[in-house]
């Protein structure tokens, strides 16, 4: 069976709470899910998994979040290519409308640049904002959450999105 890699970087607990959320139902569906914080885990453990979901909260005015920026360099020496990775943001749409899931974006093409496949992409439905690095070709590149203005609608947009995975990671004959 194949394992996922979770990955994440959280100052507030926001994204933290998330991956432990997506963990969850990941599992509930029998899926087999490593959690890793970057601040404490090497980024490189993700070249062992062929499935990869990381969190990277958008910070102050589109900056990456600390324990991110502080692996960012890291990233560059990574071997992805043949890996699946589905990104999960935290932001504040009302707070920083200009750079809102500005990180999405700035992870995603990191990871491609190191061979990795994105999927997990998202709608911009029920969300206000001006603009964001984090959108491509009118969807988000991930998971888009807002646990400052949307706390609510979290768990029901984790619950679509974990089964959206487990499409396209095609591991739904494997999740029991």
């Amino acid at each position: 069976m194949a394992k996922i890699g979770l990955f994440f970087g959280s100052s507030t607990g926001n994204t933290e709470n998330a991956a432990e959320l997506i963990q969850k139902d990941l599992q509930q569906r029998g899926l087999e899910v490593d959690l890793f914080n970057v601040m404490a885990d090497p980024v490189s453990k993700m070249q062992e998994y062929d499935c990869l979901v990381l969190g990277i909260p958008t910070w102050d005015i589109g900056e990456l979040q600390e324990d991110w920026k502080n692996n960012w360099d890291e990233l560059d020496s990574l071997q992805l290519a043949g890996k699946k990775a589905a990104l999960f943001g935290q932001g504040d749409q009302r707070g920083y409308p200009a750079t809102f899931q500005d990180c999405l974006g700035l992870l995603g093409n990191k990871l491609r640049e190191r061979g990795a496949m994105l999927v997990g992409f998202t709608s911009t439905d029920g969300f206000e904002f001006d603009e964001s690095l984090g959108v491509e070709d009118g969807k988000f590149m991930g998971l888009s959450l807002d646990d400052d203005n949307q706390r609510e609608l979290t768990e029901g947009r984790v619950a679509a999105w974990v089964e959206q995975l487990v499409a396209e990671f095609n591991l739904a004959a494997q999740a029991g």
